[in-house]
């Protein structure tokens, strides 16, 4: 290794290029085991996001197919696999449809709705037998009314019409069939609830005339306990993930002893379907992934991951998509009895040294105090500027991008994303706030959040900007803040109410609470009411707490960059907030991707996104990136 060359931080050569972080990038997610067989499901940017299901590493699904579901908008859970035979919900109609084999012409099961599109499933469980299967619908009317989500069985022959079983909760999911096929579990919740609010755990009989003998067994109206994750076990025991003493612990229903208790979390927010963070070998020892102090650990176990999903068994065996901060994604198989694990589906081969890697730092500061008066702490991981090859001038700081995640019930991972070393091999600090709020930390901690949105996560990314600037770590006077959906709420939010940050990146994010209320779909559409406060009853609040009212404030450039098919967050949210930064003469850029929904999903814009906001940040603080990119255009840049 020669000298490092000095250079600007931010200016700095990185051979993580936009490229890179999507150049055969895979999302991993939900492993199933079907006998000797283990399948997963991959999402591809560099195929327009398509979902394919993989089986012992080649591909099942013919092309024109996906398996994607959009019930809650946000999906997951929308395949299943019994003896050879996946099905699985089809992103291009959202009918559910049967494959019986890798490679096989796959046939509908479900009818073609009057509305296109308007019947979704997810969360697909198969009888023992295989010749049935249960699952969550989703049903819009064609009246555009509010969605309908209910419980249906469905023959796997496709000889007759979805069947069915649970209406008239808002939400459904989760429904577990037990191992003889006789009694079906599930959770179910109402407005204004978000399953991480509150929930009940079902269970019923059930056979050829449906569901009998329904009864609550854990959680439930004015129990203000979430009900995440039921599971049987190989004897024949209902388990669950409740957060009935502040942590989401393990317990067997009818127990009020934990199964695991641990101050850490096993369960997580379910934002989409089909999650699992425990599964049971055959002679019944509970293996569980927990969250303790910003990352993920197998309990009981030495792994090397840091970051740990989709936990299921082969009965003396578990396996995991893990991944570190040095390591993205992996299917990982795990033996609990040697310690050992192998990868099935091994993470790409970046072909980089390590040392281009910044390691993260996890951190905890001081924030503003709570309602009582009482001090408070928050968290973060902090990951410093890092490069073999480039060193700053003497006595520069870096600049600090400080991430304000999505959710924002949702938590930073510790695990390697080329996106944020993208920007550390470039020069750039990032630190990854998990502010009030976010998930890991216990109930106290999410609940941190309730009706004070805009505030308390704001208040918690200035105080990280802060604290790394007063600790030496960065630039006090470019401090910069970025994030997506929620996160990019209290992007616009922290740009309006405070003069901390000298500029700022929201992608997709809202800025109208009111807009948001009247117009999202049904799986948020109260979501709000805990946040913020019940509407309209709480009208004035959502005037107050809405960045596009308070655009006198502004003051700091802006990039915003937005799907023009975002139904959670639409355009017009992004639009308004361009509107008022032209009107103020405000430096600003404006990317808008077409046929991209709520996250980029297609490479080409990823790419895009990336390259646009470095080139904003270059031209807003003055330095010449070492990358050939296509310079975004910048409104009202002094000098021009």
């Amino acid at each position: 290794m020669g000298e490092r060359v000095e250079a600007p931080y931010g200016a700095w050569a990185s051979p993580i290029t936009a490229e890179t972080v999507i150049s055969a990038a895979v999302g991993l997610s939900e492993v199933r085991v079907d006998g000797d067989h283990v399948w997963w499901s991959e999402g591809r940017p560099e195929e327009g996001g398509r979902v394919q299901l993989v089986r012992d590493g080649q591909d099942a699904l013919p092309d024109g197919f996906a398996a994607r579901t959009r019930v809650h908008e946000y999906g997951g859970g929308a395949w299943a696999v019994r003896g050879g035979v996946a099905f699985f919900a089809n992103w291009g109609d959202q009918r559910l449809y049967r494959l019986d084999g890798p490679g096989a012409t796959p046939v509908a099961l479900t009818p073609e709705p009057a509305v296109p599109m308007g019947d979704r499933y997810a969360d697909v469980d198969v009888a023992p037998d295989g010749t049935w299967l249960v699952c969550v619908r989703e049903h819009h009317p064609a009246d555009g009314g509010e969605a309908v989500n209910e419980l249906v069985r469905i023959p796997t022959d496709g000889a007759d019409a979805p069947e069915v079983l649970l209406t008239g909760p808002d939400f459904v999911a989760a429904p577990r069939l037990s191992a003889d096929g006789g009694h079906l579990a599930w959770i179910q919740w109402d407005h204004p609830n978000m399953p991480w609010d509150e929930t009940g755990l079902w269970v019923a009989s059930i056979g050829a005339e449906g569901l009998a003998e329904s009864e609550l067994v854990a959680g439930g109206l004015a129990s203000s306990e979430s009900v995440v994750q039921p599971c049987w076990s190989p004897a024949g025991e209902l388990h669950l993930v409740s957060d009935r003493t502040g942590w989401w612990n393990l317990y067997q229903e009818g127990s009020d002893e934990p199964v695991v208790a641990v101050e850490g979390e096993i369960g997580t927010p379910p934002w989409v379907f089909g999650m699992s963070r425990y599964a049971f070998l055959d002679d019944g020892t509970v293996v569980a992934a927990c969250r303790r102090h910003g990352r993920d650990e197998l309990l009981g176990y030495d792994v090397p991951f840091t970051s740990i999903d989709s936990v299921v068994s082969d009965g003396r065996r578990v396996l995991f998509v893990g991944a570190s901060p040095t390591q993205e994604s992996a299917v990982v198989r795990f033996d609990p009895a040697t310690g050992e694990h192998e990868l099935l589906r091994p993470p790409r081969d970046l072909g980089l040294d390590p040392a281009w890697l910044s390691v993260p730092e996890a951190i905890e500061f001081p924030t503003e105090p709570g309602p009582d008066g009482e001090a408070r702490r928050a968290h973060a991981l902090y990951y410093p500027p890092t490069s073999p090859d480039a060193k700053a001038p003497p006595g520069e700081r870096p600049p600090l991008l400080v991430l304000s995640h999505g959710g924002p019930t949702a938590a930073a991972r510790p695990m390697l994303s080329l996106a944020t070393q993208f920007w550390t091999s470039r020069g750039f600090a990032v630190v990854d706030v998990d502010y009030g709020g976010s998930t890991g930390y216990g109930r106290e901690y999410r609940d941190r959040l309730r009706e004070a949105w805009g505030i308390v996560d704001v208040a918690d990314c200035v105080a990280a900007a802060r604290f790394l600037a007063e600790r030496g770590d960065v630039d006090p006077d470019r401090l910069c803040i970025r994030g997506g959906s929620a996160g990019g709420y209290t992007t616009l939010q922290a740009l309006t109410t405070t003069a901390v940050f000298a500029a700022g990146a929201s992608h997709y994010g809202v800025a109208d609470l009111g807009a948001l209320a009247r117009d999202t779909h049904k799986f948020e559409s109260r979501y709000l009411d805990g946040l913020v406060g019940p509407w309209p009853e709480a009208e004035a609040v959502y005037r107050e707490r809405s960045p596009i009212e308070h655009t006198d404030r502004l003051s700091s450039p802006m990039i915003i960059l937005q799907g023009s098919e975002d139904e959670v967050v639409p355009p017009n949210q992004a639009e308004l907030m361009v509107a008022a930064l032209d009107a103020k003469g405000l430096p600003h850029a404006y990317v808008l991707f077409e046929g991209e929904q709520h996250g980029f999903r297609k490479a080409e814009n990823i790419i895009r996104a990336l390259e646009a906001e470095l080139s904003f940040y270059a031209q807003v603080f003055g330095f010449a990136p070492a990358d050939d990119i296509e310079p975004v255009e910048v409104h009202h840049l002094p000098g021009r």
